[in-house]
Order: structure tokens, then C-alpha cells, then sequence
């Protein structure tokens, strides 16, 4: 590292890391290493908390005597707002300084789990845990943007992959550690967590982080007719899909999306028009943009309906506990942990197309295996098979998918890129919560018996195994074989 890099001055109490400048970091040194600890904690953090509040929705009713509708809106609270706001939370990283932006999303999601904690009503809660979305929608994004704008070219893949690893491990981790704390202490402990964890990534993102920005964009003014399009688009298509196959076509599903085909609409012709776009539509015109982000919708439908479905048939048809079936999936993340920055290595040096032809084709393989899955079967013959097949697909696919949307723009964009590709993912698995199960046939009361689940899941497992086979073939024809060249958007 030059000189500069290295060097850092003293603000307060805290060492506060330098401008990037031209300096780039590796994967191999311990400036590298700290980015990505802090990358990782930050989102690690968001995600965890995605995943825990599950574990302690039992507790948290009968505390609160909260029926089952208020615990729905105490989960959906956080993906609404996570969602709306995921993309224009990754163009301010750009504009204002992502680093910034990152840590803004620390303090906020740190103090709105503190409202959790102390919440006294269950319509307490929910306002929180909208909050608590907007500090992951800052913290999820941001992290990518961070490592894209941090690391050398040669790196990032490299890095891209240790993040999705390690953040990988948090989703996993998340249904014990709040098994552990709900029995342990209260459901109230699973947010309080937050506080210590937050003010670490806080310490290390003053400390260890580089600040990085577009000097471009925030020259110029802030899109804000395209940020209330964006927002409202993506809350309410979320909206409309987390309540559409409950609700029926109630009024405030009707009005979600209408809303959000209106509001889609409407950015598209607001950033066609817009001096200085959010989103600037040639961003669409990048063929492995827009190519990446095609097959993350896609592969990521198929891993939505799994990750979904898999959970409530070990506890429904094979008779699992909450922190059995959380501990079931653990061989995914090792896979992931193993394998992941192997995966994204591999991209770096013989292109992406092979890996993101492979892992798709290997999240089939344990998919298929999957449909064995039935009430009376051992976890070793048939479970630990089928998850390690499907977790060693996801490892393959996860660092080079994100690094090909990632790297096809040019890194005053990363913000943008990370934002969109983040939104895909997460509208992708959305649609597959909402859509599948019907689809299959699993409506009502199915889910409280244990072998009309058992079949509707195997039905369910057909259809993704036909999705993650999709996945593979549009990579096949539309990733590079070769290393993806950055461009510069006009």
C-alpha cells in the first residue's frame, strides 16, 4: 500500500480511515481484511435480524397478546420498507460518500432496535421494525458498494465472495442465536443484541473503512422525483405480494399495485427526462448488467420458494423443533463459507460463465434430492444430502453473480449497481413466497398437515427445480466467458 493509504488521521476518539483516492486494497492484506469484517457485521447484522424475529414470534405473542395478523405485520413491517428503500439507499452511498451512508445506516438501525426492545405494544413494534427497515436498506447495499469501490479489480470477485460467505453464516446462525436468547433471556434480548454489534461496525467503519464517492453525481441534484417513484413502486409491489395471496383483492392490496405499476411507470419516464437520473436507464443498456441481474430473478425465486417451504416441512412433516430445523439447513452454510470466495477465485480467473452455469445446475441437483424429503425420513440419509448438493449451488452462483452485476459498471456506479441487483434479489424471493405456495396448492389450513404439505412440497420443489435449470441456461447464453470490463455510463 502507498503511503497514503496507510495513513490516517486523528478525529476525536476514533482513528478516521482517509479518502480512497486512487489506492485500491487487496483481499490479501489487513487493510482489506478490516473492510470486509465491517462489511460483513454491518449487513450480517440487517440480515440477522431478518431471520431471528421469526424464532421469537411464539414468545413475542403471548407477551404481547398479539394475534396472528399482528405478528405478520411485525415481520413485514421491516421487508416493506427494506425494499422500497433499498435503491435509492444505494445511489446516496454514491452521491453523499458511501462509508457515510453506511454508518448513518448503523446508527439508525441500531437506535430503531432499541425502539424494539423497549416497544410496550405490539403497534409499537411494527412502527419499529419499519425503521429498522430503513437502516438495512442503508447498511445492505452499502456494504457491496463499499468492496466494489475498495478492492482491486483482480480482487473483487475474491472479496465479493468472503462478504457472501461470512454474511451467509449470519442468515444461518440467525434462528439459534434467537433460539438461545428467547429461551435464555426475553424476545426483547434478539434487538438489544444490536446495540454492541452496531457500535463495533460503527468503529470499524470510521476506523478501517475508505471513504468513496461519485464526484459526478453529487455535483449535480438530487433526483427526487425518481426517488418517490423508485420508493413507491418497490413498496408497493412488496406490499401487494406479502398481503396479495392472504388478503385476497382487499382495498389495500388493489391500491398497493396499482400503485406500483403506476409508480414503475412513472420512473422509468422521470428518469428518461431527469438531468442528473437516480437510475440512469443506460445502465439497462449494459448487456452483463442487465444479463446478471436476469439470472439473479431468476436463480433467486428458485432459492426463495426453498428457503421458505424447506423450514415449514421439517417442523410440519418431520416433526422438527424451530431450532431443529434452523440447525438442519446448517451444511448450506458451510458450503457457503467453504466455497464461496473459492467460487468468486474461479470467476476471476476463467470467467463467470462457467460457474453461473454449474451453480444453477447444482441447486437443481439438491432441489431434486429434496423431493425425497417425507415424513419418517433420517436427516442424515436424506436432509444433510440434499441441503449440502443445494448449499454447494448456491456457494458456486452467489460471489460471481453479484460480482458480474457489480462489476459491469464502472465504480462511481457501485452504489447504483449494488442497489439494483439487491432489489432484484429481494423482489425474487418476495414473489416466491407469495406465489408458490398457492401454485402448488398449499392454501388454508394445508400447512397445519403434515403429509398434504409433505406433497404440495414435493410438487413446489418441481417447479424450482425447473427455475434454477432456467437460471443456468440464460447463463449459459448470456454471461462472458471472459473477465467483465467495467463501462463507463454516458
Amino acid at each position: 500500500m502507498t503511503p497514503r493509504s496507510s495513513r490516517t488521521v486523528r478525529h476525536s476518539t476514533f482513528r478516521v480511515a482517509p479518502s480512497l483516492g486512487t489506492t485500491r486494497l487487496t483481499t490479501g492484506t489487513s487493510a482489506g481484511r478490516w473492510v470486509i469484517l465491517a462489511t460483513v457485521l454491518g449487513s450480517g447484522m440487517a440480515l440477522l435480524d431478518a431471520t431471528v424475529v421469526n424464532v421469537a414470534l411464539p414468545s413475542l405473542g403471548r407477551a404481547m397478546h398479539a394475534g396472528v395478523g399482528a405478528l405478520q405485520l411485525v415481520v413485514t413491517a421491516y421487508a416493506v420498507t427494506l425494499a422500497s428503500l433499498i435503491l435509492l439507499a444505494g445511489t446516496l452511498g454514491d452521491r453523499l460518500g458511501r462509508r457515510r451512508v453506511f454508518a448513518a445506516g448503523v446508527v439508525w438501525f441500531a437506535a430503531a432496535s432499541l425502539l424494539c426492545a423497549l416497544a410496550p405494544t405490539v403497534g409499537v413494534l411494527v412502527g419499529a421494525r419499519a425503521l429498522q427497515g430503513i437502516g438495512g436498506a442503508l447498511l445492505t447495499p452499502g456494504s457491496l458498494s463499499i468492496i466494489h469501490a475498495s478492492f482491486t479489480a483482480d480482487h473483487r470477485a475474491r472479496a465479493v465472495g468472503a462478504w457472501t460467505a461470512f454474511v451467509g453464516v449470519a442468515a444461518a446462525i440467525g434462528p439459534l442465536v434467537g433460539g438461545y436468547l428467547v429461551e435464555a433471556v426475553s424476545w426483547r434480548a434478539i434487538f438489544l443484541i444490536n446495540l454492541p454489534i452496531g457500535g463495533v461496525v460503527l468503529s470499524l467503519a470510521l476506523w478501517r473503512i475508505p471513504e468513496s464517492r461519485d464526484d459526478d453525481a453529487a455535483a449535480g441534484p438530487l433526483d427526487r422525483g425518481g426517488a418517490a417513484m423508485a420508493t413507491l413502486g418497490l413498496g408497493g409491489a412488496t406490499y401487494s405480494m406479502v398481503y396479495g395471496p392472504t388478503d385476497g383483492l382487499r382495498p389495500p392490496v388493489v391500491v398497493a399495485t396499482l400503485v406500483a405499476v403506476v409508480a414503475t411507470v412513472g420512473f422509468f419516464s422521470v428518469e428518461r427526462r431527469a438531468p442528473n437520473p437516480m437510475v440512469p436507464l443506460a445502465v439497462f443498456r449494459v448487456r452483463q448488467f442487465t444479463a446478471a441481474n436476469l439470472v439473479t430473478f431468476v436463480v433467486w425465486t428458485a432459492l426463495g420458494g426453498v428457503s421458505f417451504l424447506l423450514v415449514v416441512v421439517l417442523q410440519t412433516s418431520l416433526g422438527y423443533s424451530p431450532l431443529e430445523a434452523g440447525a438442519a439447513s446448517l451444511p448450506i452454510t458451510a458450503m457457503m463459507l467453504i466455497f464461496s470466495s473459492w467460487a468468486g477465485g474461479i470467476a476471476e480467473r476463467i470467467g463467470p460463465r462457467f460457474p453461473l452455469t454449474a451453480g444453477p445446475l447444482v441447486i437443481a441437483a439438491g432441489i431434486g434430492l429434496m423431493i425425497f424429503i417425507q415424513p419418517g425420513v433420517g436427516y442424515l440419509e436424506v436432509v444433510s444430502p440434499a441441503v449440502t448438493v443445494f448449499g454447494f449451488g448456491v456457494a458456486l452462483t452467489a460471489a460471481p453473480v453479484t460480482a458480474v452485476a457489480l462489476g459491469a459498471l464502472d465504480e462511481r456506479h457501485a452504489g447504483l449497481a449494488s442497489g439494483v441487483n439487491n432489489a432484484v434479489a429481494r423482489m425474487a424471493g418476495l414473489l416466491a413466497v407469495a406465489l408458490l405456495p398457492p401454485v402448488v396448492g398449499l392454501s388454508g389450513d394445508a400447512f397445519q398437515h403434515p403429509r398434504t404439505l409433505a406433497a404440495g412440497f414435493h410438487v413446489a420443489m418441481l417447479v424450482t427445480l425447473g427455475i434454477a435449470v432456467t437460471g443456468a441456461v440464460l447463463a449459459f447464453v448470456t454471461i462472458p466467458g471472459d473477465a467483465v470490463a467495467s463501462q463507463r455510463l454516458h
